[in-house]
């Protein structure tokens, strides 16, 4: 279908998430500020390599999701709740049965000391040795895929999926960073490269993202419940849903602003 014959779609932004540990909690966000060629602000800039990754901060590269402790390889991931304060550069971590721990991510013995802590916690669900890496101040993000400046979900075709499939499905398995009210379900796989206003920031659509088996993942119980993948195959014939997109013009995004695509 050529761009020019698809219809605009307008909406509004329900939701902001960022994720600053690879695979970790979500974080709910009223307003980010979106730079011009960067990323979602404060997002998957960290994460944990699960044995040596081959990251290199003197060249970083993008790398297979599988070199770290992710929810498609490692389910109890989900059960560790993270939260990272700026001011203090201090990332909060805690899980059942281990504590709450504050790592100071500048200094080599607090990302050891968490590095231990989290050992523990994800047992043998994890090979080792566990390492806390960054890329903050890099134009690098631990993303899925290199294009994932910024990940988008239709609420409406989260909810067509979840229709027709009979059970709930909570938006935040599929880790996007701004979620969209008002868009006709999956109207967002016809429109890679097209313009998408958010508030004042102007994004370009890059392409849909293919769900992997982190979707399966409970966020709350960190149980394996639901073969999500297998399921949006079956019911639409791809394993699609959310797009990626790219920074084009900067932009101060706040929960309620539109969400236009033209």
């Amino acid at each position: 279908m050529a761009e020019t014959s698809l219809p605009s779609a307008a909406g509004v932004v329900a939701a902001l998430w960022r994720h600053p540990v690879k695979g970790f909690t979500p974080e709910p966000l009223n307003a980010a500020e979106l730079p011009t060629g960067g990323w979602f602000p404060g997002d998957r800039m960290f994460a944990v390599e699960d044995g040596p990754s081959g990251f290199d901060r003197a060249a970083p590269e993008h790398l297979p999701k599988q070199k770290f402790t992710v929810l498609m390889r490692t389910a109890e991931v989900a059960g560790v709740r993270t939260c990272w304060n700026e001011a203090s550069r201090i990332l909060h971590a805690a899980a059942a049965g281990h504590g709450d721990l504050a790592v100071a991510v500048d200094e080599a013995e607090s990302r050891a000391a968490f590095e231990t802590w989290l050992a523990a916690v994800l047992g043998d669900a994890v090979s080792g040795p566990l390492r806390l890496v960054s890329a903050e101040g890099l134009d690098h993000r631990f993303m899925d895929d290199p294009r994932g400046r910024v990940s988008i979900l239709n609420l409406a075709s989260a909810r067509d999926f979840e229709a027709r499939e009979g059970r709930p499905i909570d938006p935040r398995r599929f880790r996007a960073n701004i979620w969209v009210e008002g868009w006709p379900a999956w109207v967002e796989n016809e429109t890679a490269g097209r313009e998408l206003a958010l508030g004042p920031a102007r994004l370009r659509i890059a392409k849909p993202i293919t769900r992997c088996a982190a979707t399966h993942v409970d966020p709350d119980t960190a149980e394996r419940d639901f073969d999500l993948v297998p399921a949006l195959f079956g019911q639409y014939g791809h394993r699609w849903c959310g797009v990626y997109a790219a920074i084009e013009a900067a932009g101060q995004v706040r929960v309620g602003d539109r969400a236009e695509m033209t």
